[in-house]
């Protein structure tokens, strides 16, 4: 099982990846090692299906154009008791091919069977640009 979030504010993935390098720092979550860390409210209950197993899927401005690989979950609990879900995830991003997605509030779960495949790393900036306007349209 996979995890979907919209990226509120950001408008490309060259800006989620200049973003997220600050992200761990605002929330004061260092893990000690090379990962990135996304505070969420709600603990996923199949947390135990997702660790080490599962990605995280970003839209982009209406698309899923990239995941990353989640590690694992931790509870974090703030000064006022309030309990969230740090969301540890490999430093890496994978593309996607671009995939239309509404929006929605919060996170979802992906099944890996409506999951985008991730792109081959001989596709070229074009080819990208191609696919993401054909989901635009909705053709693909």
């Amino acid at each position: 099982m996979h995890m979907i979030k919209l990226c509120v504010g950001v408008s490309s993935l060259a800006e989620l990846e200049s973003y997220r390098d600050e992200r761990a720092h605002w929330w004061d979550a260092d893990y000690g090692e090379d990962v990135h860390v996304h505070r969420t409210r709600m603990m996923p209950k199949r947390a135990a299906e997702m660790e080490g197993k599962a990605s995280i899927y970003w839209v982009i401005a209406g698309q899923v154009v990239c995941r990353q690989p989640i590690l694992r979950l931790a509870r974090y609990t703030n000064a006022e008791g309030i309990d969230y879900c740090d969301i540890i995830m490999a430093p890496d991003m994978v593309r996607t091919l671009p995939y239309p997605k509404r929006p929605f509030q919060g996170w979802r779960y992906l099944r890996p069977e409506d999951a985008p495949p991730d792109v081959g790393a001989n596709e070229n900036a074009e080819s990208l640009a191609l696919a993401a306007d054909l989901a635009k349209l909705g053709l693909i």
